[in-house]
């Protein structure tokens, strides 16, 4: 197994499904029987996260009783996964589009492991009465300060022995930038916060132009 509750058959994962949704599938994806139990198939190119476990990412702080901050949820594809993986912990699951908020809402719906919350990920410290310290934390927003946002949802959440990380897509901080200054550009903001890149790699070739940084909080006291 890649992870606990997720197995790779060739170049394809899956994720045990919730027993709570048994027989459902979120977004059309593929159920599949191995070895007695059911499965949902995870593709790499709907999901950044499971193109980023494919090229070698292996999570430290993800297991079946995780408390996991996901920001930019978006309709809940990964989110529905991670759900799967943490499947006796939580997601919190932030997103600020409405659009995308109502389509979360129904991916989830039979996942009481997912808390949804309509929140704005600049502004951390507004759902602080709800999301408590977290073990590991995924950001997904394509926003020219992702990096800052990034930094202050983890100074807010992450627990000290935490794992975080941030999926950056390179048009999103400049687009007159090649790619690889962007991602220099990001890993500087990160270092700048006090953050130890612990991993960087681009998730080609399952995602153009975007990059993946695992970080912790090396400099926290």
């Amino acid at each position: 197994m890649v992870l606990d509750g997720v197995v790779q058959q060739g170049k394809r994962l899956f994720t045990k499904n919730l027993s709570s949704c048994i027989g459902q599938s979120v977004y059309g994806e593929q159920l599949r029987t191995i070895d007695g139990v059911e499965y949902r198939s995870w593709t790499p190119y709907r999901s950044k996260l499971a193109a980023a476990l494919l090229k070698g990412y292996q999570p430290k702080k993800l297991y079946s009783n995780s408390k996991v901050l996901y920001l930019g949820a978006a309709m809940g594809t990964t989110v529905s996964h991670v759900s799967d993986i943490v499947s006796g912990g939580v997601v919190f699951a932030v997103e600020h589009s409405a659009v995308a908020a109502k389509q979360l809402l129904d991916a989830i719906k039979n996942r009481n492991n997912v808390i949804p919350l309509y929140y704005d990920a600049n502004h951390p410290d507004r759902y602080a009465v709800i999301v408590p310290q977290v073990d590991f934390l995924y950001q997904d927003i394509s926003q020219r300060n992702q990096a800052d946002i990034f930094a202050r949802n983890i100074q807010w959440y992450l627990k000290k022995d935490g794992e975080a990380v941030i999926m950056v897509k390179a048009r999103s901080i400049d687009v007159a930038l090649l790619p690889k200054k962007a991602y220099t550009q990001v890993a500087d903001e990160l270092q700048g916060h006090g953050l130890h890149i612990k991993k960087s790699f681009t998730l080609a070739p399952f995602d153009r132009d975007h990059a993946v940084f695992v970080v912790n909080q090396k400099n926290r006291s």
